[in-house]
């Protein structure tokens, strides 16, 4: 059980408040090669069943990341994975670079749901190419563990997520928020300052398992789920799509305590079932041979 970026600060800000220690790991706020100021407010509104967010990447740098968090994650025994974001394939080698044998950092979640400027915006995530490339970059830049995470905001994952794979990727996590927006109470204008946010919460958990499962029979490297996990059903059915482990995000906002409580009840639910492993629950849901894309038609089939 892991906490999602961008929800559990570097880990130091829950300290008075969870055990962090008995996390199966952070992975820390988004962190890019120079500092960023973030998008302009409102940043945050909640939604049913969830939250729009659009803080915009906000945080002090890499370097700074290293000089004020690399010591003390030194000394944690819980692994800390540091997610990271360019606006090309140079920023995001440059950072997978400087972090490379920093004590303290066990791996890097590579965000790659970010306009990629040399392709006049596009994200990186909705092509496989770009994704391919960055992917295939920033591997031969580290010898850190490298976790991709998917963007949902794709009719097919599949070939981008093969992709990724390819290009020497350790895992894949999936997903990040789904694109959404917010009308301001006089319906003037949109809410949130920079028009769009990201979607997550509980309202995402069908189209994260969806994305899961699809991904699970097409990749044979490990699949990291997150989107809308608040109770243990949802990490056994994360499981049962093909996951390995799963990421809590927004529902720590809520409840910073459960994290470390969905490890208990997993173990729990393990020796209530005679296991010595949670991973006998992982895949029971796959079918035997890989089918369609939900792209083929999920409303209407002939």
């Amino acid at each position: 059980i892991l906490v999602a970026s961008g929800t559990f600060g570097y880990g130091v800000e829950y300290g008075e408040v969870v055990d962090v220690q008995r996390l199966g790991a952070i992975c820390c706020k988004g962190t890019t090669l120079r500092p960023r100021a973030g998008n302009p407010p409102p940043r945050v509104t909640e939604t049913p069943g969830g939250m729009l967010n659009s803080i915009g990447l906000q945080n002090p740098g890499v370097a700074a990341v290293i000089e004020k968090y690399g010591p003390i994650w030194q000394g944690w025994k819980v692994p800390v994975i540091v997610n990271i974001a360019g606006e090309s394939i140079e920023d995001y080698v440059e950072v997978a670079r400087r972090l490379d044998g920093v004590p303290g950092v066990a791996g890097i979640e590579l965000n790659i749901s970010c306009p990629n400027v040399g392709k006049g915006g596009l994200q990186f995530a909705i092509d496989k190419d770009a994704a391919r490339a960055v992917t295939a970059a920033v591997r031969r830049a580290t010898e850190l563990p490298l976790l991709v995470k998917l963007s949902p905001n794709v009719s097919d994952v599949r070939p981008i997520a093969k992709a990724i794979e390819e290009a020497g990727a350790d895992a894949i996590c999936a997903i990040n928020t789904l694109s959404g927006l917010a009308v301001s109470a006089d319906r003037t204008r949109a809410f949130l300052g920079n028009t769009y946010g990201g979607l997550s919460g509980p309202a995402i958990k069908p189209v994260a398992l969806r994305i899961v499962y699809e991904v699970a029979q097409v990749v044979s490297i490990p699949i990291v789920a997150i989107g809308g996990v608040t109770n243990l059903d949802d990490v056994l059915d994360f499981f049962a799509c093909g996951a390995v482990a799963v990421q809590v995000g927004t529902a720590i906002f809520a409840d910073p305590e459960l994290p470390v409580r969905l490890g208990d009840e997993l173990r729990a639910e393990c020796l209530r079932r005679g296991l010595s492993s949670y991973k006998p629950l992982i895949g029971t849901a796959l079918p035997a041979r890989a089918g369609a894309s939900s792209a083929k038609g999920a409303e209407y089939r002939p």
